[in-house]
């Protein structure tokens, strides 16, 4: 494993940060730190990083015992949300940085800088300033600069978060052909639940500074925990005493076994795909469905229509009426 993490708690005064920290990520991998604001991802991140120290618990990076080692000797690159640039220097300047504080030799720092440059396609800008660049190329300008070194480990902390949705759409995709072509172990730190399963080989979901859980997109996405995780990584609506995908309930309009009858409020249309709102009997909220136009089309279905719900075969649910704060996710048997 290229991280270990063990035992990791962190308070600030009365406030719990992280609580029993287990993590083992993998050599080579693209991970995600997932969660809501507050939850303790940046936190984790930044004693990975050694930019604070755990109160108790390990860090070990690449086999060395890390806990206690001050962040220029843990040889990781680090990527922030704002990232601060030299701005009196140029870009092929602020990318030899910390090739020059470790005083390389002038030939290779040449020839490192041109080769990151190229890298990530700003080989074009190498003498301009910082400030004549969009924002888009300052982050991947400051990617270069965290690479120079040649870290065993990347890290970056809501390293798109400051850029509008398309540049940072723009980038999740670079950045993903980027770690296939370069192979360093990577972590970063997104609220962005799109952002993680689109681009990490794994996420983390951490939240009230615990670990929710530990897997691949599909996994988390397919096979949540529990309630929290599943709500995160997409949209739940409920059905009587359980919480569903929207696109994992079946729609009828005939009365069909253990189906629940409602009334069509709405029916919206989204690009390839209908949201139909019906509202059921002794529930508050409404039922949201997700379906196909061809599947909302044959049904004829429109506000007022009569139509009858239950969960899919294989659905994944979450029962919601247990007092539990972390309840346990089943399929529902067909």
């Amino acid at each position: 494993m290229s991280i270990d993490v063990s035992g990791v708690n962190k308070r600030y005064g009365d406030f719990v940060a992280l609580q029993d920290i287990n993590l083992s990520l993998p050599t080579g991998q693209l991970t995600a730190l997932l969660g809501p604001s507050g939850g303790g991802k940046t936190t984790l991140l930044r004693i990975i990083a050694g930019l604070e120290t755990a109160d108790s618990g390990s860090v070990v990076i690449e086999g060395v015992e890390a806990t206690r080692l001050p962040v220029q000797k843990r040889n990781v690159g680090f990527v922030f949300q704002h990232y601060a640039a030299f701005k009196h220097l140029s870009v092929a300047r602020n990318v030899a940085f910390g090739l020059e504080i470790r005083k390389k030799p002038k030939a290779e720092i040449r020839a490192k800088v041109d080769e990151l440059l190229q890298l990530v396609h700003l080989d074009a800008f190498a003498d301009r300033l910082p400030s004549q660049l969009s924002g888009g190329q300052r982050q991947r300008m400051a990617l270069a600069r965290a690479l120079a070194i040649e870290p065993s480990v990347l890290l970056l902390d809501e390293p798109f978060g400051a850029l509008d949705a398309k540049v940072r759409k723009e980038l999740r995709d670079w950045l993903r052909r980027l770690h296939d072509e370069v192979h360093v172990t990577t972590v970063f730190v997104t609220h962005d639940q799109e952002e993680a399963l689109e681009v990490a080989d794994e996420i983390v979901v951490v939240n009230e500074g615990r670990v929710e859980q530990v897997g691949s997109p599909d996994q988390l996405y397919d096979e949540p925990a529990n309630d929290f995780v599943m709500g995160f990584l997409g949209e739940v609506t409920t059905l009587g005493d359980l919480r569903l995908r929207p696109h994992d309930i079946e729609v009828t309009t005939s009365p069909a076994p253990a189906a629940t009858q409602g009334t069509v409020t709405r029916a919206l249309r989204v690009g390839f795909e209908v949201r139909v709102t019906v509202s059921v009997p002794d529930q508050d909220v409404p039922v949201t469905v997700v379906m196909t136009r061809t599947h909302a089309r044959a049904l004829r279905l429109e506000a007022g229509s009569a139509v009858w719900l239950v969960a899919a075969e294989g659905a994944t649910a979450v029962t919601s009426s247990r007092p539990s704060a972390r309840p346990s996710v089943e399929p529902v048997a067909g």
